[in-house]
Formats: structure tokens, sequence, C-alpha cells
């Protein structure tokens, strides 16, 4: 139970991190052709370093956890 609470934790800073990226788009407090606010700058270098941190544990989760399965396996197959 702890490790879906923790996978939810991560996707859900995950996609905040991708809406901080996309929001002075979206929402339009960056005007097109513009030169980048100090927000707009902020928003992307914060939303990027959020993202990637947690795609980055979302992804060493995930090879721990095939990880886990391919040992479980062995074993089980060793037991035949």
């Amino acid at each position: 139970m702890k490790a879906k609470a923790g996978v939810a934790a991560l996707v859900l800073v995950f996609l905040g991190g991708l809406w901080l990226v996309a929001a002075p788009f979206a929402v339009g407090y960056q005007p097109r052709g513009a030169a980048y606010a100090d927000a707009t700058v902020n928003d992307m270098w914060v939303g990027g370093v959020l993202a990637g941190l947690s795609f980055a544990a979302l992804v060493a989760y995930t090879a721990d956890a095939l990880r886990e399965l391919a040992r479980r396996g062995r074993h089980v197959a060793e037991k035949r």
C-alpha cells in the first residue's frame, strides 16, 4: 500500500511539473513572441526540475520492481 501511495505522489509531482512548464502558455500570461518574463523562466525551471526528478524516480522504481519480478521468477523456476 505504501508503494502505491508513493507512486501516486510521484505521478502527481510529475504532472504538476509538466503543468508548471505549460502554464505560462496555456493560461496566457506569457505573450506570444515576447521575451520570456521572469515568472515564465521560473515556472519552466522549477517545473522542468520537478518533472525530471519525479520521472527519474518513477523509472528507478519501475526498474526495481522489474528486478524484483525477475528475481521471484528465477526463484520459482529453481523450485521446479
